[in-house]
């Protein structure tokens, strides 16, 4: 089974139940499935075909959703970006990825223009106007309207017979050397995950799930997209995060899940006269992403009335691996227990299993787990050794099989959610002229979690923290753009020339 024909059967199953709303429209799932077909099939009309890559550059919206599901339908692999990367963030992972076609919002046109020569390799380009879904003028022969393509498709369900072990989806997430490698996830592992999680914290078709996270993000995609919608729940579809606007989701279609990371609680909770009375539907929210603090959970959990259930999850698994169960204590600053057909333990530098309480790396293994980096065979073998895989963060398991992380993978950064390695940022700072030296960290901030802070040694004293931030600005998303940049005569290193973070982290501290 895979996600498109599992929606399929839903639909058949549910034709005039809601399968989403989306700025107050509801879509059902019948008219959904239809939506998807003609779709799919539009693709084919393009020359889009079975194992060709689909890049989403698509904010939360129906256009996401049809888009997804319709390239999954012909069995092509879907390569979901943020959209909010800068073009050479996007040229990377389009000529990396071997991308055909691209669904793109209309207002990223400008980019488009500048990334025809460095990407060849992509064939069309599909641009996806306002709500209102107006035309596009396509003035240029790569350039389509996701109307038109709509238009150019059939009502006809016949698609290719598509093996549950073939690639579905490659999420890009950030390495260790800076440059983003292509998690590629099969069709076994996102439906697996899907339902997995689903029924591990009952996600039924009685469920009514707001979905803020991004869909591009994978903990999004499968948690609040790809779950409800295996199980026939309704999708209340939110754009863009604004805690307005959650409440009144929540509060006027009686919603009963919501999916966050810890900055956006954060948010709900510091909003002013909100009570437990407009959250009164809501039986589950769920948190992951980067690590809640206690405080945070313990104060929301007060105000509104409602548990909320921390997880765990990573790109290369599909994500989730571990949340804490609803028919077992929760614990607070815990991930909880492996999810169902998921095995978590923590391991010494052997591979072999610690006691409880230990601290080790955390591994994985289930059905859940990618097949690899997209053309990086050795990344995927140091990642994936005997069937599990190695998640490079530390953590510890109690002996009642709860899991805690102890740290993130060594140097992560984690803004709002979003991963930010050190190498990529600092890869941008070398290329500046007058900067010799830099290292970079992550720093506590009270909104986002973390943020990005820079030790800098330049050969220009006149150059500015402004300069150096607006340059990165220009090269990089907003999340990993620097919060902080500290001028420094040198930095310190061991007797190799490694530049030691541990020291500046100890420096910060000390401060």
């Amino acid at each position: 089974m895979d996600l498109s024909l599992q929606l399929h059967v839903t639909a058949l199953e549910n034709v005039e139940k809601t399968a989403y709303i989306f700025q107050d429209q509801p879509v059902t799932y019948g008219q959904l499935d239809a939506q998807i077909t003609r779709f799919a099939n539009g693709l084919k009309s393009l020359g889009v075909e079975k194992g060709d890559h689909v890049a989403l550059l698509l904010a939360n919206s129906p256009h996401f959703i049809i888009g997804l599901y319709g390239a999954l339908r012909i069995g092509a692999r879907v390569i979901p970006i943020n959209p909010i990367y800068t073009p050479d963030e996007i040229g990377y992972i389009l000529h990396n990825g071997d991308v055909k076609v691209v669904i793109a919002l209309d207002k990223l046109l400008p980019f488009f223009d500048q990334l025809t020569a460095k990407v060849p390799n992509v064939q069309h380009v599909i641009l996806c106007g306002s709500s209102s879904e107006s035309e596009i003028e396509e003035t240029h022969e790569k350039m389509k309207s996701f109307t038109s393509v709509m238009h150019r498709g059939t009502d006809q369900y016949d698609f290719p017979e598509i093996s549950e072990q073939e690639v579905a989806i490659i999420l890009y997430t950030s390495g260790t050397t800076g440059k983003p490698k292509g998690a590629m996830l099969t069709h076994h592992n996102l439906y697996r995950n899907a339902k997995d999680v689903a029924d591990f914290l009952h996600i039924n078709h009685t469920d009514r799930v707001v979905a803020t996270l991004p869909m591009f993000h994978v903990f999004g995609l499968t948690v609040s997209l790809n779950a409800p919608l295996m199980n026939g729940g309704i999708v209340l579809v939110v754009p863009k995060f604004s805690p307005a606007e959650v409440f009144r989701l929540i509060k006027e279609y009686e919603a009963t899940i919501f999916v966050g990371v810890p900055t956006m609680y954060n948010f709900l909770l510091n909003i002013p006269n909100v009570s437990a009375e407009q959250t009164k539907s809501l039986r589950l929210c769920i948190s992951g992403g980067s690590a809640m603090p206690v405080a945070l959970l313990q104060s929301f959990e007060q105000k509104f009335q409602v548990v909320v259930s921390e997880g765990y999850g990573l790109s290369e698994a599909s994500p989730v691996t571990c949340f804490n169960p609803l028919d077992r204590p929760r614990k607070a600053g815990s991930i909880g227990t492996s999810i169902a057909n998921v095995q978590n333990k923590v391991v010494n530098e052997f591979g072999e299993e610690v006691a409880a309480g230990e601290v080790g790396e955390l591994i994985v293994r289930g059905p859940n787990v990618m097949k690899g980096y997209y053309n990086m065979p050795e990344e995927t073998a140091h990642a994936i050794r005997d069937g599990w895989l190695y998640t490079g963060d530390l953590a510890k398991m109690d002996d009642e099989g709860y899991f805690y992380i102890v740290d993130r993978k060594k140097d992560l950064i984690i803004v709002g959610g979003f991963n930010v390695y050190p190498r990529e940022v600092e890869e941008v700072l070398y290329r500046y002229p007058d900067v010799s030296e830099v290292a970079v960290l992550g720093i506590p901030h009270p909104d986002q979690g973390e943020a990005v802070k820079c030790f800098v040694v330049v050969k220009n004293q006149e150059t500015t923290k402004e300069e150096l931030i607006r340059y990165c600005s220009e090269h990089l998303a907003k999340y990993k753009v620097p919060y902080d940049i500290e001028f420094l005569d040198e930095l310190p290193k061991n007797t190799t020339g490694k530049i030691l973070r541990r020291s500046l982290k100890q420096q910060l501290l000390n401060k």
